[in-house]
């Protein structure tokens, strides 16, 4: 995992190395173990190195092959890369290093735009091709790892980061009116192509694009999730054991690509715990496992101990349980937010944030249970989803999701920023893309494919890629991701969701994990808003900048102040975080650039 950037300039001017080298240093905590440039007329790219596979310098980058007249940048891990690596040998290739990286080009070099097709893993890349002067940027099927770009008439830009792109300069930093709408009505997820900003974009996950030297950009969507019943119908037993095979190979392969040691992230809940219990199988040995807790608010606990404990304690890991003061947490907000590619609302940001700051002690690459809830049918909505069956899916959908409805989004921003209801539209067209054969079925694609991308996956990403550490997420591998879509949404939702893992935990897992109510990664003094964390939120939407930017309406902010308790989403997220949040986000990352 690391950070990448570069430029790609077609007025016939060539890039600014200060220019490349101020925006590769702002990727640097993504990356701390090497870091290059690369120059070649109209094209620079530039990057920071974390050292997972073949640590040696042979994989450093820039990767540049004279012979194939290629040049490489990229972010990630590449989980098939010995199968390709024999199988492009075969083909006349021959290697001088021994990492995943070299594969990436030598795949290119054999299949041009469909390289991507053929790769297994997380990835954002970016090839110069210096015969047909042309760069090539895609990024993998889930969109595990971030690829940001900005282009005008003189160049396009790109990075793992927005931060690195406005440390470049010449960014167009006005908010983007369809972008806010998805801001405050899901949350924070801002579906690519955009982003909060207009001048800055990214790239779709399952995309790739190709930039000729007039700058005209060629999008290709290489992969699309079909949520349809398989040909043959499965039995329960034969789901079961269908989705325990995927997933052990899943955990395996994340294992075993890796030149370091690998830890679990363990939260006590089914997923990560399940994780840990597929890793003993295979009898990792001195298994690590790490856990945060914050400070209980009356009305919820700030950490799930008991569980994390218990499940240590039953494989014989070597554990590490992290017990945070709310004082740190607010100590610590600022520095969270700097390292956000895009403003996050989720409460557990800040807890990933100071868990992955304890875990990059210890090791560098961490296994974790995002997207199990999204893929298997974890969370409660989904079921109350299912049992409203009144109006459209959007219908049946927005009751139970949106933020906010539309009426209420215009008296939350001022009416420059007033719309149509873009966030709907956005909604309804993931919703009824074909190839998915029930509602739910839509609804669990839309979760895998966009909602999942810019929430926990982007998140997580942010927030441990900022310590130079690597989490591996093995219930989104895609082709257990594909396997799971042809399960019937019913078989999911049983036993109050994720059954089919919860039968597959049974025997392995203590009961008390598996039978628990859902938890979630608890960070409560940013959902009940009181004391010092009121005051911070206050602080920052009285403040002149807030004012001046004129984006909120002020009787909207004084209503949410007046009463920041009764003011929570469908979801149960705190609406003045949701405010407080951006303008926060917007004054550190794009006030202080301009």
């Amino acid at each position: 995992m690391c950070g990448i950037t570069g430029e790609f300039r077609f007025d016939g001017q060539t890039p600014e190395r200060a220019l490349i080298e101020r925006m590769t240093a702002r990727l640097a905590r993504r990356g701390p173990d090497a870091s290059g440039t690369y120059f070649d007329g109209p094209l620079a790219f530039g990057h920071r190195r974390l050292a997972i596979i073949d640590l040696s310098p042979l994989s450093n980058q820039p990767m540049v092959d004279d012979q194939l007249g290629l040049a490489l940048v990229f972010n990630g891990t590449i989980y098939n890369y010995p199968e390709l690596r024999i199988e492009l040998h075969a083909k006349g290739y021959q290697f001088f290093s021994d990492g995943d990286t070299e594969v990436i080009l030598k795949a290119y070099a054999e299949w041009g735009e469909a390289c991507a097709e053929h790769l297994h893993g997380a990835f954002a890349f970016a090839i110069w091709d210096r015969k047909a002067q042309s760069l090539f940027l895609a990024r993998d099927r889930l969109g595990i790892k971030p690829l940001y770009y900005s282009q005008d008439k003189q160049c396009v830009r790109f990075a793992s980061t927005t931060q690195a792109l406005l440390a470049a300069g010449g960014v167009d930093t006005h908010i983007d009116a369809v972008a806010l709408h998805h801001q405050f009505t899901l949350h924070a997820v801002v579906p690519a192509p955009r982003t909060i900003l207009k001048g800055i974009r990214k790239v779709a996950p399952a995309t790739s694009l190709t930039i000729d030297p007039r700058g005209t950009v060629t999008p290709r969507c290489y992969w699309n999730l079909r949520a349809q019943r398989p040909a043959t119908p499965l039995s329960e037993p034969e789901w079961i054991e269908a989705i325990h095979a995927s997933l052990k190979a899943a955990v395996k392969k994340r294992l075993v690509i890796a030149d370091v040691k690998v830890g679990v992230l363990l939260s006590g809940g089914l997923d990560s715990s399940l994780l840990v219990a597929l890793l003993a199988e295979q009898d990792v040995p001195d298994l690590l496992t790490f856990s945060v807790g914050f400070e209980d608010q009356p009305e919820e606990r700030g950490h799930e101990f008991e569980y994390s404990d218990l499940v240590a304690e039953h494989f014989g890991t070597r554990h590490h349980q992290f017990h945070i003061a709310n004082s740190e947490v607010l100590k610590r907000l600022p520095e969270a937010v700097d390292n956000m590619a895009e403003p996050m609302v989720s409460q557990d940001a800040v807890a990933f944030y100071l868990l992955a700051e304890q875990v990059s002690k210890s090791v560098k690459v961490v296994q974790s249970g995002q997207g199990a809830d999204e893929i298997f049918g974890g969370y409660y909505w989904y079921g109350l989803m299912q049992e409203d069956t009144a109006g459209t899916p959007l219908d049946r959908f927005r009751r139970h999701y949106f933020d906010r409805d539309h009426d209420e989004y215009l008296q939350t921003v001022m009416p420059a920023y007033h719309g149509m209801d873009y966030t709907a539209q956005t909604v309804n067209t993931y919703l009824n893309a074909p190839e998915a054969d029930t509602f739910l079925d839509q609804v669990l694609r839309m979760d895998a494919t966009m909602l999942i991308t810019d929430d926990p996956v982007k998140r997580v990403d942010n927030m441990t890629m900022a310590w130079g550490l690597e989490a591996r997420v093995p219930f989104l591998d895609h082709e257990l991701v594909e396997l799971a879509a042809q399960m019937p949404p019913e078989l999911k939702l049983q036993s109050g969701g994720k059954h089919v893992l919860k039968r597959i935990a049974r025997g392995l897992v203590p009961d008390r994990v598996i039978d628990r109510s859902k938890g979630y990664f608890p960070m409560p003094a940013l959902k009940h808003v009181r004391g010092d964390f009121f005051n911070f939120m206050q602080d920052i939407l009285n403040s002149q900048a807030c004012r001046e930017r004129g984006l909120y309406q002020r009787a909207y902010v004084e209503k949410l102040l007046a009463a920041p308790e009764r003011y929570h989403t469908r979801i149960q997220g705190s609406k003045l975080w949701h405010l407080a949040l951006l303008e926060y986000w917007l004054q550190r990352n794009v006030d202080s650039n301009t």
